[in-house]
């Protein structure tokens, strides 16, 4: 059943909703860059993010990468190539066009990746240890629909 709240209430709640909201991508910055350092301090949190990407979407070229990272393309270039040097991103042939390039982690990326990601699961692991099986699903299905991942 589908009721009106109070305009009175339903305000207060769209900021308190706003409130949590930027409260937790501020602590998931925070911890993205944290995560960042752990894989390797001298890099750029932007590099890491790239290398966050390619680790869960797998190879793909530098102008997919750009545009999936809301990244120039410029600052794309300069960032694999130092993750390049660093040994943690390599250029392979396209298995589909061999005039592309594709853009992926190394064996050295993909380990220091799980590493530096293990920490950061902990942490949020941590927060949700207490909540039963019923609280973790209604928390996961709240999440997919908010993120526009209805599974239905």
């Amino acid at each position: 059943m589908i009721f009106a709240l109070p305009a009175a209430l339903k305000e207060r709640s769209k900021v308190c909703v706003n409130n949590h909201i930027s409260a937790l991508i501020s602590a998931s910055h925070a911890l993205n860059v944290r995560t960042a350092a752990a894989f390797d301090s001298s890099i750029q949190p932007a590099a890491f993010h790239i290398v966050r990407w390619l680790y869960s979407y797998g190879p793909t070229s530098a102008s997919v990468l750009a545009e999936s990272t809301a990244m120039d393309r410029s600052s794309v270039s300069r960032l694999i190539k130092q993750l390049e040097n660093l040994g943690y991103v390599r250029r392979e042939d396209s298995p589909n066009d061999r005039r592309a390039i594709l853009l992926t982690l190394t064996d050295l990326g993909r380990q220091k990746t799980f590493d530096a990601l293990q920490d950061k699961e902990f942490i949020f692991y941590e927060r949700i240890a207490q909540w039963d099986n019923q609280q973790l699903e209604t928390f996961i299905q709240m999440l997919q629909e908010f993120n526009g991942f209805n599974d239905n």
